[in-house]
């Protein structure tokens, strides 16, 4: 008997697809309160969260097992290839929980040099993203269509996005909020789904700040694989999380982040 041998890409769509099985039995229907994983302030955990990434963690181990994985529910288990895949089941689980469908399973491939194949998978509305070297595109019901962010440079012509009006500490607040002061339109509480409209030529800014390395890795392979570009406050690689500056084109990018960086 032949086994079949997946590329990356078939995995991934392995993934997201195990991963919207085990979700959307719960979606507005969930058995219980959702946990609080925090002592002090609300971080809710269900349990669609560990089914779906216990799923894809069952598909990695059977057909990439020596690859390591960075999951957001479960502990990390060290890669013996060099890649890893980094996994947040539900990113957005205060939207889950709420019933709005702006929540997404995301998935990352990364290697030493960071993500280079990434997919932020809609389960409900049956959107996917996917982006990677030799792929941007958008597979949802009304069809198949590939994946270029805006061209337009003018910060004040800009559409931003970010999951909290408060965005991080105080400090942080008040460099973010200088920005959306100069652009046209700010907008809230989208979670992943801010970052799939990026890449999908729709906003022009994603900005945040206190995210992990789970929530990132996915959307910066998805936006670079479109055209744009992810980084942190500082300019330099967002690939850990922390505070990050995600832009349709190198030029509103660079307007944005010259005023994040003005103390």
């Amino acid at each position: 008997m032949t086994t079949a041998i997946f590329s990356d890409l078939d995995i991934a769509h392995k993934l997201a697809d195990a991963a919207r099985a085990a979700i959307l039995p719960y979606f507005r229907n969930l058995p219980e309160e959702a946990e609080n994983k925090l002592a002090d302030g609300f971080d809710p955990v269900t349990v669609a969260d560990r089914a779906a990434e216990q799923a894809m963690r069952d598909i990695l181990a059977q057909h990439r097992p020596d690859d390591g994985i960075l999951g957001e529910e479960f502990p990390n288990i060290e890669s013996r290839s060099g890649r890893t895949w980094v996994l947040d089941p539900i990113d957005g689980t205060r939207g889950f929980i709420s019933g709005t469908p702006t929540w997404g399973v995301l998935i990352a491939l990364s290697d030493k040099d960071g993500p280079f194949l990434g997919v932020i998978d809609q389960p409900y509305i049956g959107e996917r993203f996917i982006g990677g070297a030799d792929i941007a595109q958008m597979v949802g019901p009304h069809g198949t269509r590939h994946l270029k962010t805006r061209t337009q440079a003018n910060l004040s012509e800009a559409v931003l996005f970010s999951t909290f009006p408060e965005v991080g500490s105080a400090e942080e607040k008040a460099q973010f909020d200088k920005v959306a002061a100069s652009v046209k339109l700010t907008r809230y509480g989208m979670d992943c789904y801010a970052y799939a409209l990026l890449a999908a030529g729709q906003v022009d800014l994603v900005i945040e700040a206190g995210l992990q390395a789970y929530d990132i890795q996915a959307p910066i392979a998805l936006i670079q694989a479109a055209g744009g570009v992810v980084t942190n406050w500082e300019g330099a690689v967002a690939h850990e999380g922390g505070r990050v500056l995600a832009a349709a084109n190198a030029e509103v990018h660079a307007a944005a982040l010259a005023i994040l960086q003005d103390s």
